[in-house]
């Protein structure tokens, strides 16, 4: 068995032998330090990773492990990658709306990852099934409409895109419009929640709990799902950044319609596990079609609009509208 190099089994017990080790035990001693100050804002964020990556910049020696040659650097950015990643995101700012409907609110809030300092911005509708209905609203052929076009057409309160669709416009998933299957149920590693909507309530199900002796007047099929039971979902990409719209239902009648600026949907998971509204935790909550494809749109109190336009054309939305 090839024997171990002291400075790799234990860099930070051994005594360092050689000036080279003892820069190496340096660089490892000073991360463990920083791993374990994590919580104190003044150790975390771009500042000491920029310092550490500097010193393995300058550091040109590698470990020996049975005659092996591990790369300093490729070990140290990977444990730079790992602990940046642990930074929470926390909102930082809130501008609040009213609609011109009772029970229902437009949210602007800026969230902020406390160890990159990265941010992110976030448009959300937030409703209560009592005084609104989930509607979506299908264009089956042409010419098909944007967003902002369809909104004022259909007198709706709020709307976003909605799920996804092949290049010829045909649904991908279950899509059901006032009480009628459109394109029907489908297996998919990606299509893994429902969002349904009848008369006085909305869910977000996972595909196992769909029935299809439930009475519903919308649903459409997408996924992942990026919040399961108040938790963040693992197993979440981590390193794609795009634009998102997702929709979210709490535990008695509230809902939300949301867009969110560039982020991965890890990162997204994460974010929409924090309590940025006192009166609404989310319990589940379902990516819908992003990228090009997301897209907001809400009514003000006053009647003019504040929308956020999708970059191509799309088959369908899921609009909010009074009751």
């Amino acid at each position: 068995m090839p024997k171990r190099s002291p400075d790799i089994s234990c860099p930070l017990v051994r005594k360092p032998s050689t000036p080279l080790r003892n820069r190496q035990f340096r660089i490892f001693s000073w991360v463990r330090l920083q791993l374990h100050l994590g919580q104190d804002h003044s150790c975390n964020g771009r500042g000491w990773t920029t310092q550490l990556l500097k010193e393995v910049a300058a550091l040109r020696g590698h470990f020996s492990l049975g005659g092996r040659k591990t790369q300093v650097s490729a070990a140290l950015f990977c444990l730079v990658v790992a602990t940046v990643a642990r930074g929470e995101w926390k909102a930082v700012s809130t501008q609040i709306e009213p609609s011109a409907a009772g029970k229902l609110e437009h949210r602007y809030v800026v969230f902020e990852d406390s160890a990159s300092g990265d941010r992110a911005s976030m448009e959300l509708v937030l409703f209560s099934t009592k005084s609104c209905r989930l509607r979506i609203i299908d264009q089956p052929s042409e010419p098909r409409g944007d967003l902002d076009e369809m909104m004022r057409r259909e007198k709706c309160l709020a709307g976003v895109n909605g799920g996804y669709f092949d290049p010829n416009y045909k649904p991908i998933g279950l899509l059901i419009v006032d009480g009628k299957i459109i394109a029907p149920l489908q297996r998919a590693r990606l299509l893994t929640g429902i969002l349904t909507a009848s008369s006085n309530k909305v869910q977000i199900l996972r595909v196992s709990e769909f029935s299809r002796g439930q009475k519903i007047d919308a649903a459409v099929e997408c996924g992942p799902m990026i919040v399961d039971l108040g938790n963040q979902v693992a197993g979440l990409d981590a390193t794609r950044q795009a634009r998102r719209t997702f929709a979210a239902a709490g535990k008695a009648d509230r809902a939300a319609l949301g867009f969110c600026s560039d982020v991965s949907l890890a990162d997204l998971s994460k974010i929409l596990t924090t309590q940025f509204a006192p009166n609404f935790k989310i319990h589940r909550a379902l990516n819908l079609d992003g990228g090009s494809s997301s897209a907001f749109w809400f009514k003000r109190g006053d009647g003019s609009v504040f929308s956020i336009p999708e970059e191509k054309t799309v088959r369908d939305f899921v609009a909010i509208v009074p009751k």
